[in-house]
Parts: structure tokens; C-alpha cells; sequence
């Protein structure tokens, strides 16, 4: 079992070596446009182009809470959409985040990890636009990725 790496820094510039999964949470409305996503959006524009079509084609896929997509951006870096938050905005039904969606695409997560032998590189997902506690995901990362061996490392922005 290894522990969450915490590190400063860019989680659209994963460090160390071989294959990398970024991964973040996404809303289940179609939304891009706030938060982790915009610098996602500035760097490849792949993942937010297979998010629209996944949404826009939602009737005949697998899209809503709890799924999970895979975008390769470069030869050994990925990035996973998981739909983990309910809307947009806090309301009558509170946060958007849903832990129990998060839950499960993290098993997607680790699955994915596994088939590519990749390490796993996010922000703290979940916890920005979407309105979680850390203390309630970071269980979640624990639980689906690095009781499996699957290297985590969790990035906070700024100085």
C-alpha cells in the first residue's frame, strides 16, 4: 500500500516518470468553462472536446455520475474525465459534489491506471467549483488507488 504524494505545483505538468493519468472532476450538465478545466483546456484541447461529445451523444453512452472517460493528450500522458458532481451550483439539493459518484469513477480510475501502468496526478478533486471536503475524498483516493499499489500524487496550485 503507498501513501498520496502531496506536491506544489501544476497538475496539468505531472512529475516523475512513465505513463501519466490526470484526472479531475466534471459536472453531469455538460459545463467546461471554470476552474481545473480551463487550465486543462490551455494546454490540450482533446479533453474537453471528447467531454462535449460524451455529454452532446449522452442517450447512446455510458455518460452521468459516476462514469468515467479516457483522452490521450501525448504519447504517456492521459487525462480522465469523471462526472462527480451533480450541476453546477450549491442549491436546495446543497454542493454539487457526489462522493458516492466519485467513488465509483475512481474505480474506473484505477482500472485504467492499472491497464496502462500509469501513475495517477490530480488536483484535490472535487473540492474547488464543486464544494467537497478533502477529508471526505481523500478516503475515497486511498480505498480505490493506492490500496491497489497505484502511485497518487495530489498537487496544490500557487506558492
Amino acid at each position: 500500500m503507498s501513501e498520496i504524494g502531496y506536491v506544489r505545483g501544476d497538475a496539468t505538468a505531472p512529475q516523475g516518470k512513465g505513463v501519466k493519468l490526470i484526472v479531475h472532476v466534471c459536472n453531469d450538465l455538460g459545463g467546461w468553462g471554470k476552474g481545473f478545466v480551463l487550465a486543462l483546456s490551455r494546454r490540450w484541447p482533446g479533453p474537453e472536446a471528447a467531454y462535449r461529445r460524451w455529454h452532446r451523444e449522452r442517450a447512446g453512452n455510458d455518460f452521468g455520475l459516476g462514469a468515467a472517460q479516457f483522452v490521450q493528450v501525448e504519447p504517456y500522458v492521459w487525462v480522465g474525465n469523471m462526472v462527480g458532481q451533480r450541476g453546477m451550483r450549491t442549491g436546495s439539493q446543497g454542493v454539487p459534489v457526489r462522493y458516492e459518484a466519485i467513488d465509483k469513477a475512481l474505480a474506473r480510475v484505477a482500472d485504467k491506471a492499472l491497464e496502462l501502468g500509469a501513475s495517477v496526478h490530480m488536483p484535490r478533486i472535487g473540492c474547488g467549483l464543486a464544494g467537497g471536503k478533502w477529508s471526505r475524498v481523500e478516503p475515497l483516493i486511498a480505498d480505490r488507488l493506492t490500496d491497489r499499489g497505484i502511485e497518487v500524487t495530489v498537487y496544490d496550485h500557487g506558492d
